[in-house]
């Protein structure tokens, strides 16, 4: 079973967000983000549409096979571009609230958004100190390697 999440880029008052079905958790999506995806590599992925599985690069390299049923090492594979289906384009919301409408909507356990060139993420356990916020991916994922019991993040508001 897959941990989906929704990765979103904002874009003043919007967000433009696409679903993601596998790895969603901070040790994957979270430090793929952080360490691979900056501004302009974030906007392109959002562009793509939802995606099956986040890896470092987006781009498919010339000479190199690439496709759903058997994706490249490090190449993230797409709904749309990779298998050919319509309705994954990427969704836009005006508020908060409705960026977590379509969190819930579509099953995901975490959240991950761009603002201003800075990583954000939380997530949906409800009991977490992150579930139903936004703390700096930066520190979740320190605090992650620190231990699971100590979780201060700081939150922020969009």
């Amino acid at each position: 079973m897959g941990t989906r999440s929704r990765i979103g880029v904002m874009h003043g008052d919007k967000c433009k967000s696409i679903y993601c079905h596998w790895d969603g958790y901070l040790d994957h999506n979270g430090r793929i983000l952080l360490e691979h995806y900056d501004s302009a590599k974030a906007n392109y992925l959002v562009a793509l549409g939802d995606v099956s599985s986040l890896e470092q690069n987006v781009e498919i390299p010339e000479g190199v096979n690439h496709s759903f049923n058997e994706p490249a090492k490090g190449i993230t594979t797409f709904y749309g571009r990779d298998r050919k289906e319509n309705g994954c384009e990427f969704a836009v919301d005006h508020t908060f609230e409705d960026f977590m409408k379509r969190v819930d909507g579509c099953g995901a356990e975490y959240y991950y958004i761009m603002r201003d060139g800075v990583w954000y993420v939380g997530n949906n356990y409800g009991s977490d100190t992150m579930s139903g916020q936004l703390v700096l991916l930066s520190e979740a994922l320190a605090d992650e390697l620190i231990d699971e019991e100590i979780k201060t993040w700081e939150t922020v508001d969009l």
